[in-house]
């Protein structure tokens, strides 16, 4: 009979901190690997305390615990399969990303992580101490070598495993989702096995941490880069893969091969996985919302509807004088096809006492934006009052397009703890409403259906801050924003870049002084889900106060 070797994968959710929690999971999933006759059972990077933990991690009462708990995890699961599992390691003045291997009760191999991502929204070596290339370790019948993350992005850590002895590769990954990011992970891989001839194991977290999704999606390739199990993105499980020694060495018997959703609905559930995991994990139930009638509070409704219940989910309109009919009409929709609460509280009662009150200080001054933003922020502090009367966490709505101009008011619209479409640009936001009209998963909590209605769609984006105001009075046409905005921040395009695509100077020059002088903004703003590889916040990180301006 061949000799075999059964690898459990556990591609699970971690609450960064919750180290009881964490250990408690493990234990659990072991278990589990044990009764389906498991050798080994694998956990992603740094699962033992979620990731990331950024300066945490240099807290030495922190990291001693975490070093506590993996000695107790390696105890209770002495008599059964194998356990591997990601946590920090401290020693000798050092400090080290490692991977722990438990076996018999103890730990028998430490690998510790050689390359330290440094870039997007890592800084490692900002905190661990670079270990150096481990060789193999042992479990059973099979050398198994582990390169961390990183690790198998270049191909001198594989290929001295192999050179040392591997049989087979186990990388576990705290790996964020971003646009396109899976395709890149899978060429990644497949290059590392065509180099080193052995079969491959890709363990990813799930979950969503602050701005970051993690997002599974864990696969096995065998030798020549075939592929034998695909795990399905976002969704927590456990996968059992059976290695079988053959002549040419260790291969991993086929197994469930799950389908990539597009990018679009990809993008759709980072948003969900990333506001409901921000809320479970910080401690909170319910939302609310202003709801303008708008596109971009309609479509965070509905995310937050998607994420935890619409019965969860509290709307509040705030009409002035300025909105519309056709805006109290559309919030009342919205709220009605999703089945959230929608409360209505007017704001002219207290702009005018507002208004009454500074009369003195601005006599013989001419009403400009002062006047717009003081509507914006009555109606922040209202839904703030709110929020924390009830224990509601507020929303905010603002897409990445105005948050890279600025058209936003801060300690106004700006005020709330999560903005779920803050890295989708307006022109994105108008077709993610219309897909998740046409579309529904299981894993939505919100209804079927239309639920954004076309009006909210189709009619031209404006703040209402005054008599027949719209977005292009103040800004070029989105379509033409968003192209100026991709080049300048996602490509980091110089100006003439720009005009030589085809754009006015004068336009990109104004675009380009208007991301500049916002950075105070975007410095004071609420985190969001990150879908791209320059969101606002890690990912670019700019001075505050900055004179320069680009020549060309």
């Amino acid at each position: 009979m061949a000799e075999r070797f059964r690898l459990t994968l556990a591609q699970l959710n971690p609450t960064t901190g919750a180290l009881d929690d964490n250990a408690d999971t493990a234990r659990k999933a072991w278990e589990e690997a044990r009764r389906a006759g498991a050798d080994m059972i694998a956990f992603p990077e740094m699962f033992l305390t979620g990731y990331q933990v950024q300066d945490l991690v240099m807290k030495p009462a922190f990291t001693a615990d975490a070093m506590a708990h993996v000695e107790r995890l390696a105890r209770d699961c002495a008599q059964g399969p194998a356990l591997g599992i990601g946590a920090p390691y401290a020693a000798h003045g050092h400090l080290y990303n490692a991977y722990y291997i438990c076996q018999g009760g103890q730990v028998t191999a430490r690998v510790f992580k050689h390359h330290l991502p440094n870039d997007g929204v890592f800084d490692e070596k900002r905190v661990y101490d670079s270990g150096a290339i481990n060789g193999p370790y042992a479990v059973g019948p099979i050398r198994i070598g582990t390169p961390i993350c990183e690790d198998a992005w270049f191909d001198d850590v594989t290929e001295a495993l192999a050179e040392t002895g591997a049989e087979i590769l186990l990388v576990p990954n705290g790996s964020p989702y971003h646009r396109g990011k899976f395709e890149q992970r899978l060429s990644l891989m497949v290059a590392r096995v065509v180099e080193t001839g052995l079969p491959l194991v890709y363990l990813n977290l799930t979950g969503g941490q602050d701005d970051q999704v993690f997002d599974g999606g864990s696969f096995v390739l065998n030798t020549g880069g075939k592929l034998a199990l695909q795990m399905p993105v976002f969704d927590e499980g456990l996968a059992h893969v059976d290695f079988v020694r053959t002549a040419e060495g260790w291969q991993a018997e086929d197994g469930t091969k799950d389908t990539l959703p597009d990018a679009w609905e990809q993008d759709y559930r980072v948003m969900v996985t990333a506001l409901q995991d921000y809320l479970r994990k910080s401690g909170f139930s319910k939302v609310l919302l202003g709801l303008s009638g708008g596109i971009d509070s309609a479509l965070v409704a509905t995310i937050a509807a998607d994420a935890i219940g619409p019965e969860n989910v509290r709307c509040v309109m705030l009409p002035s004088e300025y909105t519309s009919a056709h805006s109290l009409e559309d919030a009342a929709a919205v709220a009605r096809a999703l089945g959230c609460q929608l409360d209505e509280v007017p704001i002219d009662g207290p702009r005018a006492a507002v208004t009454q009150a500074l009369a003195p200080l601005f006599e013989g001054h001419a009403a400009d934006i002062t006047e717009e933003n003081i509507q914006s922020r009555l109606r922040g502090l209202i839904l703030m009052a709110l929020s924390n009367k009830f224990g509601e966490m507020l929303l905010t709505t603002g897409n990445k397009s105005e948050v890279a101009v600025g058209y936003a008011t801060i300690y106004g619209d700006m005020a709330g703890g999560y903005n779920p479409i803050k890295d989708l640009y307006k022109t994105r936001v108008f077709q993610t409403c219309r897909w998740r009209n046409d579309t529904h998963r299981d894993w939505m909590m919100g209804p079927a259906g239309v639920v954004i209605p076309p009006r909210v769609i189709d009619k031209p984006p404006s703040a209402e801050l005054r008599a027949d105001q719209k977005d292009e009075d103040s800004l070029p046409p989105y379509d033409v924003l968003d192209a100026i905005l991709e080049g300048l921040i996602d490509d980091e395009k110089s100006v003439a870049d720009l005009v030589a695509a085809g754009f006015d100077r004068d336009t990109v020059k104004r675009v380009e002084h208007l991301i500049y002088i916002s950075e105070y903004k975007r410095f004071q703003s609420a985190p969001g889900a990150r879908l791209t590889k320059r969101a606002f916040w890690l990912d670019r990180r700019y001075p505050i106060v900055n004179r320069w301006r680009d020549p060309s």
